[in-house]
């Protein structure tokens, strides 16, 4: 007979499965895209070697910026604050661990009861005598000290899915601090050389000044001689003012630049050590971008989508398994008396229990329907922002490849204009102190020679931050 009703109760439960997993709904699931093109549209070549896999040490050799960039790793706040969230993200895998295996407590328990006389218990206990005609005792104390366990039956692999789902979110994190990583050595390193550029752009500004003071002296010379009017003066002396401005305005940026990049070290204000000498002399790094699949393994924000995406798809998985039955199961196992002296006497204060519960979800199934659409939204989310986060990549890299391109002609194209111009700045000079050039050619090539050296060393610094930018792009600078 209690075979019978074994076989009858698990009967039930199978059908209760059964009825479960026929009625789940269904959801088109998007896959994924992981195709990018096989090389970069400004490549000519399907070289494989990659600059991304250099150490950031490897790529940049200015021993200033290396310390710089040294100081930040360590003191760094957002860096810091990515440290924290990778701690959190493992401590939540252990929390999800926790969750599907059994857990055990050791208790204790003292209390007193007087059950009402019209109750139950009370018209029972009426009747019954603990020891020679005595009643039982009023009120009814009651002692007890064991161990109680309980145990979800993780059947569907649903709280081991989350926990799998929390171990993705944990990498993802420590991507996210990788891409950090990578985004605050191309930042300081950018900064760095724009510093380095406001020096030269201030030290040309105050040779042109001390150039012009003179050319505003040799004017009024020659207003006393009558060569040119009160009017050469003026725009001599407007141009010093507008140059001597334009000083003022350079020293702020380079306090500026400064303090940012103090900033990004995690320091108060302090002199940046660098040698601005050399900027010019500099040679932009010679850049491998390597084919666009290497992306996938280099790039931390890929890495990090794709831990993402991994995540919110067993997301799914486990609000998938809140449509099927859960199995729980109980125990408890210790002792129990009404005096404490009785506590101990085995086996007559001796307990233990143990039940199993299979539920299965009856009323609220569009509360779970719910919850099981919003996860395959999130996981479909998930999908377009790792293509999102590829293609951006692609785009971020081939953008970088022909400003360097580019940047190059540029660059010689400008280098040939300051030469022209430094000498028809020395023409216009000479023609003027033998009057045989009037003084707004004097203006205006000093002006230009000004402009055209400006816009040199502007080019030079956007040469040097394409380099570190495609560095960047291609997945450089986290690797240590």
């Amino acid at each position: 007979m209690l075979k019978k009703r074994i076989y009858q109760s698990l009967s039930a439960a199978l059908l209760a499965v059964a009825a479960a997993a026929c009625t789940t709904p269904g959801l088109v699931a998007r896959k994924e895209s992981r195709n990018v093109p096989a090389s970069y549209s400004t490549a000519t070549a399907k070289d494989t070697t990659s600059t991304a896999t250099l150490r950031w040490k490897q790529f940049f050799t200015d021993p200033n910026l290396i310390a710089l960039i040294d100081t930040a790793l360590q003191n760094n706040q957002e860096l810091n604050i990515a440290l924290q969230e990778i701690q959190i993200a493992r401590n939540e895998v252990q929390i999800r661990k926790g969750e599907y295996l059994p857990f055990v407590g050791l208790g204790a328990k003292a209390e007193a009861e007087r059950p009402g006389r019209y109750t139950l218990q009370g018209a029972t206990e009426e009747n019954i005598n603990i020891q020679h005609d005595k009643r039982t005792p009023d009120p009814l104390p009651n002692y007890q000290i064991g161990a109680v366990a309980s145990w979800e039956v993780d059947i569907w692999h649903k709280l081991r899915n989350a926990r799998a789902a929390a171990a993705n979110r944990y990498l993802a994190t420590v991507e996210g601090r990788n891409f950090t990583v990578t985004n605050l050595i191309a930042e300081i390193a950018n900064s760095y050389y724009e510093l380095l550029a406001l020096d030269n752009q201030l030290a040309i500004t105050r040779q042109n000044i001390e150039l012009q003071s003179n050319a505003l002296e040799l004017v009024k010379l020659q207003k006393e001689s009558a060569r040119v009017t009160e009017l050469a003066v003026q725009r001599f002396e407007a141009q010093v003012h507008n140059t001597r401005s334009l000083q003022y305005n350079i020293q702020q940026r380079i306090v500026e630049t400064e303090n940012w990049i103090n900033f990004l070290v995690g320091r108060y204000p302090r002199p940046i050590v660098r040698n601005s000498d050399s900027f010019n002399d500099l040679v932009p790094t010679v850049v491998q971008a390597g084919v666009p699949a290497q992306l996938l393994q280099n790039r931390p924000d890929i890495r990090q989508a794709e831990q993402q995406l991994a995540a919110t798809k067993l997301d799914v998985k486990v609000a998938r398994a809140n449509f099927y039955p859960a199995l729980r199961i109980t125990g408890t196992a210790g002792f129990a008396a009404f005096k404490p002296g009785l506590l101990f006497s085995t086996p007559e204060s001796m307990l233990y229990s143990l039940a199993g519960d299979l539920v299965a979800p009856l009323v609220n199934r569009n509360g779970i329907k719910a919850v099981y659409g919003n996860a395959n939204a999130v996981q479909t989310q998930a999908v377009y922002n790792y293509e999102r986060t590829i293609l951006n990549a692609y785009v971020e890299v081939a953008n970088q490849l022909a400003n360097i391109n580019n940047l190059a002609q540029s660059y010689d194209e400008k280098a040939k204009a300051v030469q022209a111009l430094n000498q028809s700045s020395t023409i216009s000079s000479s023609l003027f102190r033998s009057a045989r050039a009037d003084y707004t050619e004097v203006l205006f090539t000093q002006r230009d020679a000004l402009e055209s050296k400006f816009d040199l060393i502007e080019t030079k610094m956007q040469q040097l931050n394409a380099t570190i930018n495609v560095y960047r792009a291609l997945g450089g600078g986290w690797k240590q």
